[in-house]
């Protein structure tokens, strides 16, 4: 029963557009409920609803989104994040599962240069998947690099297919799964971490800041991720890097209105309170307001610490299962500067990575002495660029985003720390880009780890989850279904494979392909 499923929902199961009838009749009266309207709450909700079951999206919040939630604000609309949106096939996917197309409900937009990476002294790098430009920017900053890029993305490309390909959208129950990709992880020496990788490559210092930055986009220190994470780059190599317009808000939204398209239904603004069980299963939701519901799967795409010490609380695994993520690593949180802007500014890029005096330093100050550095790195997201319906007319919509340790290793006083600190990141971003930034903010908000505790429920205010480190990976992180409670599901940051928005969507795939196994049978048991 509990085998690796092998129900195939392709996109050719039906003719026409639609759930295909014969899939239906197998899970005729089967209902499931997911707690959280997050990415990944969402694709496991359209593959449940896709097959036919009556799927039910429980969400606390008064929108759908998750950590995609948005904000508009004197005209001005602001994601709350993820901006980067790469692998859109993992997205069409959740469409073409009944003959749909996802352009019918979101309009994806290129994006170019993907990032354009900043250092003090003003150096730029432009970093895109076009090989000719990319290569002559690797080349203004250290020629003999070229080469040594080359034999990292070789290794990128194979890391891709293990990781990615063959195990990205496979649930690890058992320490045997472990086992078998145990090979093949030691063969591409999964125990380095992605900056001792590109330092094996890559020669100049600035060279390895720009390909070993993108681990602490899914909050993974670069010193201690696992070299596997390279993968990324093969991911926006072939992928690209895309924007929904509208913002990333809108792909939500679109996901939100193919869901109920198909029969789904969404419960907003009341969050759950409680998943009652009864031996081991999971019997019951029931949400603030008192609604209760019974249901024959129920899965959470809350954090993971919030599903088992409040949700599953009142359980004896609850209890247990709390006590063992309490011995585990969360990655950091975030520091979030939203503001609009008067005047438009081509030259600034959609993505920029603005890179601090301290690297290395910087990371270890933020993952191990969790303290509040006096310099920073920061990310800009600037969507006007690419899209001018995120601001009114003849302005411009920005944030700028610093990682910070989380509340367990850095308890400051948001209240009186984030003032100062928006300050100094807006400071920044004027001294190397806009001078008069302060004259021409029309609005402004920060977002700190205390909002990620109270608005997300994220443990001690994590942005991302578990740590990605190889010791809390596949099997070792948080299972797509509960060793215990057996109709008790996870998706998302939390479990199998981890943060950002391929890895929460392939999460989804996982855990949808379990569910579906289970009901099947249980159908004809």
């Amino acid at each position: 029963m509990h085998d690796t499923p092998s129900l195939n929902l392709s996109p050719s199961i039906g003719a026409g557009k639609g759930i295909n009838p014969d899939i239906a009749k197998k899970y005729a009266g089967k209902t499931a409920c997911v707690i959280g309207a997050g990415f990944g709450g969402m694709a496991l909700a359209i593959r449940l609803q896709s097959a036919g079951i009556m799927t039910t999206v429980v969400e606390k919040r008064d929108k759908p989104g998750g950590r995609a939630y948005f904000w508009e604000k004197d005209g001005f609309t602001f994601d709350a994040g993820p901006t980067v949106i790469t692998d859109p096939p993992c997205l069409k996917e959740l469409w073409e599962l009944t003959g749909h197309d996802i352009a019918d409900d979101v309009e994806l937009m290129k994006v170019h240069p993907f990032y354009r990476l900043n250092w003090p002294d003003g150096t730029n790098f432009d970093y895109s998947n076009d090989e000719e430009e990319l290569n002559a920017e690797i080349a203004k900053l250290n020629p003999d690099d070229v080469v040594g890029y080359q034999r990292f993305l070789e290794y990128s490309a194979e890391v891709f297919e293990e990781g990615y390909v063959k195990l990205g959208h496979k649930p690890f129950l058992d320490f045997k799964s472990m086992l078998k990709a145990a090979p093949a992880l030691v063969k591409k020496r999964a125990w380095r971490s992605v900056y001792d990788l590109v330092s094996s490559y890559i020669k100049d210092d600035r060279l390895r800041e720009a390909f070993s930055f993108h681990t602490l986009l899914v909050g993974g220190s670069p010193m201690k991720t696992s070299s596997i994470y390279a993968l990324i780059h093969k991911l926006e190599k072939d992928g690209g890097v895309w924007w929904a317009r509208g913002g990333t808000n809108r792909l939500i939204a679109g996901m939100v209105r193919h869901f109920e398209r198909l029969g789904g239904t969404m419960r907003l603004a009341d969050g759950v309170k409680e998943v009652h069980t009864l031996g081991t299963k999971a019997t019951e939701v029931e949400t603030e307001s008192g609604w209760k519901q019974r249901f024959d799967a129920v899965a959470s795409n809350a954090d993971i610490m919030h599903s088992y010490k409040d949700l599953l609380g009142n359980s004896e695994r609850g209890k247990k299962y709390t006590k063992s993520l309490n011995r585990k690593s969360y990655s950091p949180s975030l520091f979030v500067v939203h503001f609009g802007l008067e005047g438009a500014w081509p030259g600034i890029a959609h993505h920029m990575i603005l890179f601090g005096p301290r690297y290395k330093g910087l990371v270890d100050d933020i993952y191990k002495h969790g303290v509040l550095p006096q310099d920073f790195s920061i990310y800009l997201h600037h969507p006007t660029v690419t899209d001018p319906s995120m601001a009114p007319a003849g302005k411009s919509t920005f944030y700028a985003l610093v990682p910070v340790a989380h509340m367990g290793k850095m308890p400051v006083d948001w209240d009186q720390v984030g003032p100062k600190l928006e300050k100094a990141i807006l400071d920044e971003i004027g001294r190397r880009l806009i001078p008069d930034i302060h004259d021409r903010i029309v609005t402004k908000f920060s977002y700190a780890p205390k909002d990620f505790k109270q608005d997300l429920n994220a443990h001690m205010g994590s942005a991302f989850s578990l740590e990605p480190v190889l010791w809390q990976s596949a099997y070792l992180r948080g299972h797509n279904r509960d060793d215990v409670i057996d109709n008790f599901y996870l998706v998302g940051a939390g479990t199998h494979p981890g943060a950002g928005i391929p890895g929460v969507v392939g999460s989804a795939k996982a855990t949808a392909g379990l569910v579906l196994e289970d009901l099947a049978i249980k159908a004809t048991a």
